[in-house]
């Protein structure tokens, strides 16, 4: 008889990184083969804006959520409990009456985390108290070694696992003729995602008379078309800086394919594992990102991009032009990705690890 799971994941909408690997392992032909699995959405926000904001309708749903989470532990009595629950703040205190009322039903519970945050709080009374009692007696999935410092104070080392993302692959992905250097930006657009920094590099490079074009995809958010657009004709970038909204599926992957470097100057402090970044990889774009969360796991500086210090527009235009100048080796380091990622995150090898993951953690109950 397989093992029974009971899945407490968020699923989109709204899209983000969670999100989405949530979406995966709940299609994962070979997770729901494997195991018998039953599974809650964890999100009440409805869309990107309404994440981190309390609202009374929030209340009631979670309130309903408590009651399905209790029913069905009741009902499929379950082998194994996944959650995956924020580090931090309001959505933190959220998911602690979720595992400990998981606890309080003596289930077995396994939390992947897709965020961080529990260091900053750790020294703060009342927080302390509760990730005390949140992390007793949990394993813990990490998407990348240095995340485990993030929680170090809680647990022990051998009680985690680390699971990188994976992200299904894309067939005979036609090769673009590309006549300029384009540069490509595809996330939310968010101030601490490094949007200002990539546009003040762009900034520095046209004044140095380089020919660039850089291409904003991504849904807006606390930059709006209208800001960016002043901002873009008070520094004069119009005919080098383009933004267009969010964009998916093929028109996404059109934007992947025609760029020459993917540039992610992230500063979002719940960053952790950017899929941007492996998108870009399997596309063989070389990627400069930052030194956040778990970004140095992914790109290996020097070989398959550049890890940058955050804030740093300069650097940034630095190593652009760089790459702008020496295009054997912006071709190398892209190869050099792409290999990177075939070899460690494909979907497929996320869903054999996670597998994995879970079948150990069943067996050392």
């Amino acid at each position: 008889m397989k093992t029974k799971i009971f899945f407490v994941l968020h699923l989109p909408p709204p899209i983000h990184g969670a999100s989405m690997v949530g979406k995966y392992i709940h299609d994962s032909a070979v997770i729901n083969n494997t195991f018998k699995c039953h599974y809650l959405n964890l999100a009440l926000a409805k869309d990107l804006n309404d994440i981190g904001k309390g609202r009374i309708r929030k209340l009631k749903d979670f309130y309903k959520q408590l009651k399905q989470i209790r029913k069905q532990i009741k009902d499929i009595e379950p082998q194994l409990c996944y959650v995956t629950p924020n580090a931090k703040g309001g959505a933190f205190y959220k998911d602690f009456f979720v595992v400990m009322l998981l606890k309080i039903m003596r289930q077995n519970v396994i939390v992947h985390y897709h965020n961080k945050g529990v260091a900053t709080r750790q020294n703060r009374y009342f927080d302390n108290l509760l990730y005390s009692l949140f992390f007793k007696k949990l394993k813990v999935i990490l998407l990348a070694e240095n995340l485990y410092q993030d929680i170090k104070k809680y647990v022990n080392y051998k009680d985690i696992y680390i699971c990188p993302n994976g992200i299904p692959t894309h067939k005979n992905t036609p090769i673009f003729p590309q006549n300029e250097f384009e540069i490509l930006f595809l996330s939310n657009m968010m101030e601490e995602k490094g949007v200002w920094d990539l546009v003040e590099a762009c900034t520095i490079l046209k004044k140095k008379g380089k020919v660039i074009k850089c291409h904003f995809v991504g849904k807006w958010s606390d930059i709006t078309e209208e800001k960016f657009n002043n901002t873009i004709k008070k520094q004069k970038l119009t005919d080098s800086v383009f933004a267009y909204g969010a964009k998916y599926g093929s028109e996404k992957d059109c934007f992947l394919q025609k760029a020459n470097i993917f540039v992610f100057p992230t500063y979002y402090n719940n960053e952790c594992f950017p899929l941007v970044l492996l998108e870009a990889m399997e596309q063989g774009l070389p990627c400069i990102s930052t030194n956040e969360g778990g970004i140095p796991a992914i790109i290996e500086n020097g070989k398959t991009g550049y890890i940058i210090e955050k804030h740093s527009p300069k650097v940034i235009a630095e190593k652009i032009e760089y790459l702008m100048e020496h295009p054997q080796q912006c071709i190398n380091m892209g190869e050099a990705g792409k290999e990177k990622f075939f070899n460690e995150f494909t979907l497929d090898k996320f869903e054999i690890r996670m597998k994995n993951i879970l079948e150990d953690c069943i067996i050392s109950l």
